[in-house]
């Protein structure tokens, strides 16, 4: 991208409106309730011919730093340093309050380039809010409608004669060709074809769990920075924010999400936003990290939640955090591995890790343990060893014999990685029992080192070459 943009303004003016049209997506919560945004989100935007990085924001509310609101005052000013220009949208209908006025002071202070935006200039009524806007001292205000995509034309031509041209479209640099893989998460042809894990590939990890288990400190950990929201209150994050870094020279990309409460406690319209937003980050990560509140873990939403990372197919790992705060860590350490076990046998052998975000304990041991279990995720087994492996599965333990006869289990290739996906030939595949199906696939999980993944085993019938004959 070539420059950076931070969007700022008072609550409810439009402002993840606006980033929602610049990125073309609706990736920021929007609802008429004020003071939806908490944390800075970035995004690529695009307008006309710009392309850029836009930052969606907090607005701005007056109050003490060590409120939750001052907290995000913060964050908010963390954008500004960042970008190189600041959209200042203000509400022609509504009209300019003192928190615009002191807003605009600030912004004339720190002397970058700002445009102000007059949002919602379609309303009746709207002119006078927009005059209102000069006397702010930032110049003529841009006239848009960010929900009906009026006045883009205009932005742009203010955006590039606050930067010039020289900055606005700097030259383009010809990048190096590279080798891409092509066969993504489908089929692979090659049955017998083994790929070695690419170490160096970017990985793509949500962060997810119940309110107030502390997955934004954790993540900020990471980072070595304040970079999102954090506090005390609970359900303080609302958008999923993706954040990336290194680790080991490796790009990674943490998802922070909304916490999950149950179902049946999810009545209001933005928290329900907010858990769509965490479900789609989950659908769109390849590693999810569930964590725990090590003081009070196992609870039903953990375990619920574990089990929807399962049916979604993603590889899952476990996180104890607040580990800072247990007195008999040995005893508690015991007590967890039995009830990981026992109590979440679809992702059996799942890797599981105390760490505290607070104090920065087990974290490397945390990023390894993603590691190693996105390379089960991946793996792929050859159909010859596969084979060999079914037949002495059935040896050991035969299929049972369903109305007298005996199931017969004759071919298994894996047809899908990221999860891993099996098909079995098999004669009558709908008489084969639920058992023996599990039985398969803890034999995978021992016999091939792939633990704490989900295995899908997929039963077809065999062909029979004489079906469609004609007797004599």
């Amino acid at each position: 991208m070539n420059f950076t943009v931070a969007i700022v303004g008072r609550p409810n003016v439009g402002k993840s409106t606006l980033f929602n049209r610049l990125v073309g997506k609706k990736l920021a919560l929007v609802d008429d309730t004020p003071g939806v945004t908490r944390d800075r989100r970035p995004g690529d935007a695009k307008l006309v011919d710009l392309r850029f990085t836009i930052i969606d924001t907090a607005g701005l509310e007056q109050s003490g730093p060590e409120t939750l609101q001052g907290r995000m005052w913060l964050q908010t000013e963390a954008a500004i340093e960042e970008a190189d220009l600041t959209l200042f949208v203000v509400d022609a209908k509504y009209g300019l309050t003192p928190a615009d006025e002191t807003l605009g002071k600030m912004l004339r202070r720190r002397g970058k380039p700002v445009v102000l935006v007059a949002n919602k200039s379609e309303a009746k009524g709207s002119d006078g809010g927009y005059y209102d806007a000069f006397t702010l001292g930032l110049g003529e205000p841009v006239a848009i409608s960010a929900e009906h995509g009026q006045g883009m034309i205009d932005l742009r031509d203010a955006i590039v004669a606050a930067l010039g041209e020289d900055r606005a479209f700097p030259p383009e640099i010809d990048e190096p060709e590279t080798n891409v893989d092509l066969r993504g998460d489908e089929d692979l042809n090659d049955e017998d074809f083994e790929p070695e894990y690419d170490e160096t590939k970017p990985l793509r990890v949500a962060i997810i769990g119940r309110p107030n288990a502390g997955k934004s400190t954790l993540i900020n950990r990471f980072l070595g920075e304040d970079r999102l929201l954090t506090g005390p209150e609970a359900g303080i994050t609302r958008d999923s924010i993706s954040v990336e870094w290194d680790w080991r020279g490796r790009t990674i990309k943490m998802f922070d999400t909304a916490g999950m409460r149950k179902k049946a406690r999810v009545q209001e319209k933005l928290e329900k936003l907010s858990v769509a937003d965490s479900l789609r980050s989950i659908r769109f990560a390849e590693s999810v990290v569930i964590v725990f509140d090590a003081t009070i873990p196992f609870e039903k939403q953990d375990l619920q939640l574990v089990d929807l990372v399962a049916r979604e197919g993603r590889a899952a790992i476990l996180a104890f955090n607040k580990w800072d705060l247990v007195e008999d860590t040995q005893a508690l350490l015991a007590d967890l591995r039995e009830k990981t076990e026992r109590l979440l046998p679809q992702v059996r052998g799942i890797r599981a890790v105390p760490i505290s975000g607070q104090t920065g304990y087990g974290l490397d041991k945390l990023m390894q343990s993603i590691i190693d279990t996105d390379k089960v995720w991946n793996r792929r087994i050859s159909t010859a060893r596969l084979n060999k492996w079914l037949e002495s599965q059935q040896i050991q333990h035969p299929p049972p014999a369903v109305s007298g006869r005996r199931l017969k289990l004759k071919y298994m290739t894996q047809v899908k990685a990221r999860p891993p996906g099996f098909m079995i030939s098999c004669t009558r595949p709908d008489a084969v029992p639920e058992s023996y199906i599990r039985y398969l696939t803890n034999g995978l999980r021992a016999d091939f080192e792939m633990p704490g993944v989900p295995i899908r085993i997929h039963l077809r019938a065999s062909e029979n070459p004489f079906e469609n004959r004609k007797k004599r």
